[in-house]
């Protein structure tokens, strides 16, 4: 009789954003969010010098969880689901411990992407999710030993989620997903009219 076991796992973290006792407004923190666009010229700038599609605080602000109570907040929460995941992954932390260290504003307009990559200098990166309109894009994972599968067939349609090569995260708005930072990902189109908010966030090892 055969005995085969299942190694190397990579996991994926999925929650309420409320569910540990934190609470975050959902409609303040959409309304932040559009705020916070239209007021960040600094942030438009760069979106329009870098091609990138709708709107993201990544390259122009880096204090948000000072300029505004409800993303103060959101840390809390956060805070809170990062220590889940950690004690999840039994990560052995000494005296260090996970914190974090950017937090963005995403708006995806439709026909807008993010594509594939990962978080450097980080140890756990998640998103939560503001606003998705019906028919907007996943997340979606990549299996990291993808590129060392040089000869291998593809797998089945129907396969099991720990054996495919890409898995496609559909959230709803209020839930948080954390991953660990190095594995890579994307947001396909968004194909709905009307705009996907998100804020992401990296934790590292202090």
């Amino acid at each position: 009789m055969s005995d085969i076991s299942t190694l190397f796992a990579t996991r994926l973290y999925r929650a309420a954003l409320n569910d540990l006792a934190a609470q975050v407004d959902p409609q303040e923190l959409v309304g932040t969010c559009w705020s916070l666009a239209e007021d960040d010229e600094a942030g438009q700038q760069w979106c329009e010098e870098n091609d990138y599609p709708g709107y993201t605080s990544y390259a122009s602000l880096d204090d948000l969880p000072w300029r505004f109570p409800i993303f103060k907040d959101l840390v809390t929460a956060l805070d809170l689901h990062v220590a889940e995941f950690a004690r999840d992954l039994e990560f052995d932390l000494g005296d260090k411990s996970l914190v974090l260290n950017a937090l963005w504003v995403n708006i995806l307009p439709e026909g807008g992407t993010h594509s594939s990559h990962i978080h450097p200098h980080s140890v756990i990166s998640g998103t939560t999710y503001v606003s998705m309109p019906e028919g907007t894009s996943a997340i979606k994972f990549e299996d990291p030993r993808l590129p060392m599968m040089m000869a291998a067939p593809t797998r089945i349609a129907d396969a099991r989620e720990e054996l495919r090569s890409f898995f496609y995260a559909k959230p709803s708005v209020g839930e948080v997903l954390l991953w660990e930072s190095w594995l890579r990902h994307e947001v396909p189109m968004n194909m709905a009219e009307e705009e996907r908010i998100s804020v992401s966030f990296n934790y590292g090892w202090e």
